[in-house]
């Protein structure tokens, strides 16, 4: 037998809740915030109100679509717009509730969010009891957080009774609004975030240009001025570094002999790229 609860369902609200369920909000870097649960038991639904402090809410990605069943399991059933034609379902939506609707927030471009998302299955084929449930982009730094919305019945197990929500992890939760979104995000970050790795600042520092500049001879963009600033900080740790020499790290490695942010391997990316216009603006 199929298994569905919609969230709009309020007399769930009057029932006693008997399992836990936890939202966590991470901040994943760029504007990305990764909305997360964790249950004790079978969760049916989710009705949440995702809110910022500063800026919009600008994109939800990530989100499972459709019936949980055999081949993948997921929240992908959203109630408030998903559109059935003669029992058929031609169109699932987004988790994202219209801002018409009763008790909804404005939506995406605005500071606030309401998100319903439900599963369909047959026993066996449930949802896991954890994972992300979606990801939320905003466009400025800003403070998150997730509340429950009791229009829609906040979270509703599969027992049709509603769960106790502990929200502390998706509370408050900082927005750090960075220019680097890489796949060298945490030595980004370990480096303390120097501004030359960030593709709005210089989109060719990865391939070998240190200062961000094309040089006037034969317009080169990896030449003399990016071999002085990786000479400068040469064969140094991290804590050896000073103004943009960090820069001059285009591998965004440490090196193992003697934990060298600016090495050989550094060395050979500037050569490849040495003396040339043709460098593509193409890092992270």
């Amino acid at each position: 037998m199929k298994k569905i609860v919609l969230a709009i369902a309020v007399l769930v609200l009057a029932a006693p809740a008997w399992a836990g369920v936890t939202i966590t909000a991470t901040d994943e870097g760029g504007g990305v915030v990764a909305i997360s649960y964790a249950s004790d038991a079978n969760v049916s639904a989710f009705g949440l109100d995702i809110t910022v402090s500063d800026g919009n809410i600008i994109a939800i990605s990530d989100y499972f679509v459709g019936e949980s069943n055999g081949v993948a399991q997921g929240y992908g059933i959203f109630p408030g717009g998903i559109v059935i034609v003669g029992g058929s379902v031609t169109d699932y939506n987004t988790p994202v509730a219209d801002a018409a609707a009763k008790g909804a927030l404005g939506g995406l471009g605005t500071s606030g969010i309401t998100i319903e998302i439900g599963a369909l299955y047959e026993d066996g084929n449930q949802p896991a009891l954890s994972g992300i449930l979606c990801r939320v982009t905003v466009d400025t730094a800003c403070t998150l957080s997730v509340t429950g919305n009791a229009t829609r019945g906040n979270v509703v197990l599969e027992s049709a009774t509603a769960a106790t929500l502990d929200l502390t992890g998706a509370t408050g939760v900082p927005v750090v609004f960075e220019c680097y979104t890489g796949p060298d995000i945490a030595e980004w970050r370990a480096v303390g975030s120097p501004p030359g790795w960030c593709a709005s600042v210089n989109p060719r520092q990865c391939h070998g240009d240190a200062d961000g500049l094309s040089e006037t001879k034969g317009n080169y963009w990896v030449y003399v001025q990016d071999l002085n600033i990786l000479l400068a900080a040469w064969g140094q740790p991290l804590s050896g570094l000073t103004g943009n020499e960090i820069n001059a790290d285009f591998d965004h490695l440490s090196e193992t002999k003697g934990n060298y942010r600016v090495y050989v391997q550094d060395l050979n990316i500037l050569l490849a790229n040495w003396g040339t216009s043709a460098v593509a603006p193409d890092c992270p």
